[in-house]
């Protein structure tokens, strides 16, 4: 087993024997060997372009497929295995239709891998093309970083892709690139400046993706607007949702309505409060109930209803809670119960018969929604307030949130802000601090909650904007981007914001094991990308940057 794919691995530098996140190295040798098999499905992919056969339940799949292989996304052998031979049979499908038109168009290497019949079988398989990938590095390791950077990156992808073509919202220039790049791995040609620009493409493509999902969400959804959304509970019924998927939200509060329930949101669905297509049209949309991903085992065995993991991120669930929690998508668990499509009605049969919150309970109010129309309708007030001085500078605080101790930095570097400062945060990040009271400057909130991880795109249209307002360089505004990682989202997030020429991110609570020493000092120089070190520290050189400027 080998995967440095998320910032806990082993050591800081690779699982080996089983995983952080509670991957077995079964299931570890099979995602290897899925992504073995999407290398092969994607040579017969970018063939059948060339003679002009294009299929989307290819691209469809292979965003699904390269999802599952997340950190924290499916655990099950069984559905990798189903996953591995769907993979082949899509391949041989299309090989079919491109041997009509052009048999020696067809390829060689991964497109004619065969899947063994067994699971002992698989698993060595996928052994050996995991050996086989990292042999194929040799002693450049830093060749063999910027393609674990490239594999990271497209998986995110293929995340913001899949969410947006649950509605209806898909591009043929994504799929495209995900076999092209899914091709690319096996490549023993290409320089380090090559892979270097590959690794930007990653980025630009994923800016395609977000936008997209952005489209998707809003056009469904209307734009967030400012939204309280309570933390407490009422007496009732209940369904705890988490993950990202907005479609799998909406279609659980229509199966619900009416039926005395309360669907309260988890982990990166809180933004979704802020959505009027799904707050104001579902007043059974509740509250929020818990924080980051990593306090599931904490959180979950007191919630007194059914459970629904909608994608990203399931810690491995405890015996008192596993048999009232229910995957779908691409996310799974052995012995979980895994929702094949939108019908809730098992979920709904176990909420009724569970008990429900005995009473009603105050515990405050958080606001989400501060979304980029948001954020940029009320900028005429914001860009007063800079010319007056009455706001210094803007800091972006957000990301991933994880278990690590260290990620106490980004707490309390928003309790050091200063008050004339605003933070704009988004992701899983933010639950380190979004419930902290910072008041506001004049009507602007000084702490603004801009949405999901995938909101990264709001936030960048935001900078854009300000920019464009103050007739300077986004690198020029008085910003600071500091954000924390996790998983292969945020890889892709990171690679766009450098696409987009992005300069002084800080970026922690550790640098990515799979970055070896000469590519993060490449990024350094080119990009002035840094390593957190102390919030009074980090504060000082941002706040003295901005004076400067």
């Amino acid at each position: 087993m080998f995967c440095s794919q998320c910032e806990q691995t082993a050591g800081g530098e690779a699982c080996y024997k089983w995983g952080a996140c509670g991957k077995s190295p079964e299931v570890a040798a099979l995602q290897d060997l899925l992504t073995h098999t999407l290398r092969g499905l994607g040579l017969v992919a970018l063939a059948a372009r060339q003679v002009g056969v294009a299929s989307r339940e290819v691209d469809a799949f292979t965003c699904e497929a390269l999802f599952s292989t997340l950190t924290n996304v499916d655990f099950d052998a069984q559905r990798f295995i189903e996953y591995i031979n769907r993979s082949v049979a899509l391949r041989d499908a299309l090989k079919a239709q491109v041997g009509a038109i052009a048999p020696q168009a067809i390829p060689e290497g991964p497109a004619t891998f065969e899947p063994a019949q067994t699971l002992e079988g698989l698993v060595q398989q996928g052994k050996d093309v995991e050996f086989e990938f990292i042999s194929k590095a040799g002693h450049n390791t830093d060749i063999f970083s910027l393609k674990l950077t490239v594999l990271y990156g497209i998986k995110g992808i293929a995340s913001y892709a899949y969410h947006a073509g649950h509605l209806g919202h898909e591009d043929p220039a994504i799929g495209a690139f995900l076999h092209e790049a899914l091709t690319s791995l096996d490549s023993q040609e290409l320089s380090l400046e090559e892979w270097v620009g590959i690794a930007l493409k990653v980025g630009e493509i994923n800016l395609l993706a977000m936008q997209l999902l952005d489209a998707a969400n809003t056009g469904t959804y209307g734009h967030p607007v400012p939204t309280p959304v309570p933390l407490g509970v009422k007496q009732g019924k209940a369904i705890l949702v988490s993950g990202h998927d907005l479609k799998d939200l909406e279609e659980l509060l229509k199966q619900t309505e009416g039926k005395g329930i309360y669907i309260y949101t988890h982990g990166e669905m809180l933004p979704a409060h802020g959505y009027p297509g799904l707050k104001q049209k579902y007043p059974h949309l509740y509250a929020h109930y818990g924080t980051a991903w990593q306090n599931q085992t904490k959180e979950f065995p007191a919630f007194p209803g059914a459970i629904v993991m909608t994608t990203n991120c399931l810690m491995p669930p405890h015996d008192s809670y596993k048999d009232r929690v229910f995957t779908l998508g691409p996310v799974g668990w052995p012995g979980v119960t895994h929702l094949d499509s939108r019908d809730f009605a098992p979920v709904i049969a176990l909420a009724l018969a569970m008990p429900g919150f005995a009473e009603d309970s105050d515990r405050g109010r958080v606001t989400t929604g501060f979304a980029r129309n948001a954020v940029l309708g009320v900028a005429g007030a914001v860009i007063e307030a800079v010319k007056r001085g009455e706001i210094r500078h803007f800091f972006l605080v957000g990301g991933c949130d994880g278990a690590k101790p260290v990620r106490n930095y980004y707490s309390e570097l928003v309790e050091k802000v200063p008050q004339d400062c605003v933070v704009l945060t988004l992701a899983c990040g933010k639950f380190r601090f979004f419930d902290q009271e910072m008041g506001d400057i004049h009507g602007i909130p000084r702490l603004m909650d801009v949405g999901q991880c995938n909101d990264a795109y709001s936030a960048v249209q935001i900078a854009l904007a300000l920019a464009n307002a103050f007739e300077v360089g986004v690198n020029d505004l008085p910003l600071s981007l500091i954000l924390s990682w996790y998983e292969q989202k945020a890889v892709a997030i990171l690679l766009t914001l450098l696409y987009l020429g992005i300069q002084n991110i800080r970026l922690g609570p550790t640098m990515p094991a799979f970055i070896t020493p000469n590519v993060f000092k490449l990024l350094s120089e080119k990009y002035g990308l840094k390593a957190i070190t102390t919030p009074d520290a980090d504060l000082a050189a941002c706040l003295g940057a901005s004076a400067e400027a």
